[in-house]
């Protein structure tokens, strides 16, 4: 089943004391590059959230917020009353010396130390109550990742189709292709020579010669060969990086038809193919 790299998902938790929200999102990216948003609370469990996020979402370009508000108002800071008071009283000392009028207490309170922070530690409840939300928002994420990898699917299973009835147009022509080359090259013989002085033999057997270097059959059967391939890879999981391999191949063999081609209606039909083909891979770069 395809999965689409792209995806949202939101979780909101109301707990005794606090209420936790996680919001994650993705977009693709060759390997997982994880974004984390987190108060310096959380950071002790930064690398287990990276793991656990890895295991479950394998690739993409990934941001995930934790905001936690608490419905207790608890200080974040508290003053440090020995370190400003020995502030204070050098700086209103020095005041005093240089007669100066200044708002001592406004400068002591923006000096460094003045204020501590209360570090709490994070208890394992308090984790497994974020953990918990944070499991939440995934799978919202990865049910969004499944939706688009249904639409992806359909599109995929479109294109190929397309390309396939491309190849059928390609094979019902074919036959006239090389009939007319075989024609265009014996009158411009005509032309050039008088029919008296060509070498029949000769002749015959350079332009099998040359119409084997035409020959399309190879490249029409490992085109749908590749396009079968294509269909069933799609029913494995994390397929986005074979799909883009066998795009490629089927790209080849696109472009050795038309080289081959050396016909109007053909080259017609491989430039309908490149462009179908070019959606494919442009979408496939989004696939898990």
């Amino acid at each position: 089943m395809i999965l689409s790299m792209t995806g949202f998902g939101k979780a909101t938790e109301d707990f005794a004391d606090k209420t936790v929200s996680v919001e994650i999102k993705s977009l693709n990216s060759k390997q997982l590059d994880l974004n984390l948003r987190l108060s310096s609370f959380f950071r002790e469990k930064e690398m287990e959230l990276r793991t656990e996020i890895q295991h479950l979402l394998d690739r993409g370009k990934v941001d995930l917020s934790i905001q936690v508000d608490y419905k207790t108002d608890e200080p974040s800071a508290v003053i440090n009353s020995a370190m400003a008071e020995n502030y204070f009283k050098q700086i209103d000392a020095l005041a005093k010396k240089m007669n100066s009028k200044t708002d001592v207490m406004g400068h002591v309170l923006r000096l460094p130390d003045v204020f501590k922070q209360e570090k709490k530690e994070l208890t394992d409840e308090e984790w497994k109550q974020v953990w918990a939300t944070c499991q939440k928002a995934i799978a919202k994420l990865i049910t969004f990742r499944q939706t688009e990898g249904k639409t992806l699917e359909q599109e995929f299973t479109k294109r190929i189709n397309l390309i396939a009835g491309c190849l059928t147009e390609v094979e019902k022509s074919d036959a006239a292709r090389l009939e007319n080359v075989r024609n265009r090259i014996k009158n411009n013989l005509d032309e050039l020579i008088p029919q008296d002085k060509i070498d029949k033999n000769r002749f015959e057997q350079e332009l099998i010669f040359y119409m084997e270097k035409l020959d399309i059959t190879e490249e029409k059967v490992r085109l749908k060969t590749h396009l079968d391939y294509f269909l069933n890879t799609m029913k494995e999981p994390g397929c986005g990086r074979k799909l883009n391999f066998i795009s490629q191949e089927i790209g080849r063999e696109i472009n050795t038809i038309g080289s081959k081609a050396n016909d109007a209606t053909v080259q017609k039909i491989v430039v309908q193919m490149k462009d179908e083909l070019e959606k494919i891979k442009e979408q496939s770069m989004n696939v898990l």
